[in-house]
């Protein structure tokens, strides 16, 4: 008695794995979007934290953190908004501070952070500073903070040469990660871009005063440097004209005000790590 043959022929094989073949190539875009929305919603969740972390600053001591860096200026905007949420050296903000990226205070004298940790003038073992401190307003286990800078040959910080950035001094960073940070413990982490942090001058009324864009502008251009690709925000044409546009509120014909002209704006670089593009996460305008 003649077998019947089973199984699949050499064409119906070919069907299946073009099937297969079909669904794989629908769902792994389906599966990146809802994987790039996951990060979205976290890096806004961050913004979230950070937007009540600096409203008890402001309770604190009736005013948002500067963010204001002078042209050639080694600390930025980015960097005084970790400064007040978590402290110069993440021990937490000390309400004498003179905003200098070496911890010193507004003499030169190092009354403010302590950076050698030497003042004990009631000799208890533990440096003064310490005690007049706020405890940080972010816990620094989840607030996604990071070194600027780092030496040749140890990776502990984000940037190898952040200069005119002074390399010791901390930023806060999106959820978007890029690159591999090792930490002092050895652990290697993986860090997002730094958040830009620019704070309004209430005083004025006119866009180009009430924000300004050198306040984190030397950041985004170590950021180019890295990265080997132009960052919109960093564009200098016109006077930084696309910096402006990109911060205005369209609903107002009049390019007169910007969003939040009250308060402060922070600006992620998201998924695409480059500042001024279709993709980022700011606390305004989406």
């Amino acid at each position: 008695m003649k077998r019947k043959k089973t199984g699949l022929t050499l064409v119906e094989m070919l069907v299946v794995l073009g099937i297969i073949a079909i669904l794989v190539g629908v769902l792994l875009p389906a599966m990146t979007a809802v994987k790039n929305h996951a990060k979205e919603t976290k890096q806004k969740a961050q913004f979230s934290a950070i937007n009540l972390a600096l409203i008890t600053f402001k309770n604190d001591y009736g005013d948002y953190p500067p963010s204001n860096c002078p042209l050639g200026g080694n600390y930025s905007g980015a960097q005084k908004l970790a400064e007040s949420l978590l402290g110069w050296d993440l021990l937490g903000f000390h309400p004498k501070t003179s905003w200098r990226a070496d911890g010193y205070d507004g003499s030169g004298g190092s009354s403010t952070y302590d950076p050698q940790k030497v003042r004990d003038i009631d000799n208890d073992g533990v440096f003064d500073t310490l005690k007049e401190r706020k405890s940080p307003y972010l816990d620094t286990e989840t607030a996604n903070v990071f070194k600027l800078g780092y030496v040749s040959g140890d990776r502990t910080g984000l940037f190898p040469n952040p200069s005119p950035l002074a390399s010791n001094t901390y930023v806060l960073c999106d959820v978007f990660n890029y690159k591999q940070v090792i930490l002092s413990d050895g652990r290697a982490v993986n860090a997002g871009s730094p958040v830009l942090y620019y704070k309004a001058n209430t005083s004025q009324n006119l866009i180009r005063d009430i924000y300004n864009v050198l306040d984190n502008d030397p950041l985004v251009y170590i950021k180019e440097q890295e990265a080997k690709r132009e960052q919109p925000l960093s564009i200098t044409a016109n006077n930084y004209e696309y910096f402006y546009n990109y911060i205005r509120d369209p609903k107002i014909e009049a390019i007169s005000k910007p969003y939040r002209p009250d308060s402060y704006i922070l600006i992620s670089a998201g998924l695409d790590g480059v500042y001024g593009t279709a993709d980022d996460i700011r606390n305004f305008g989406n």
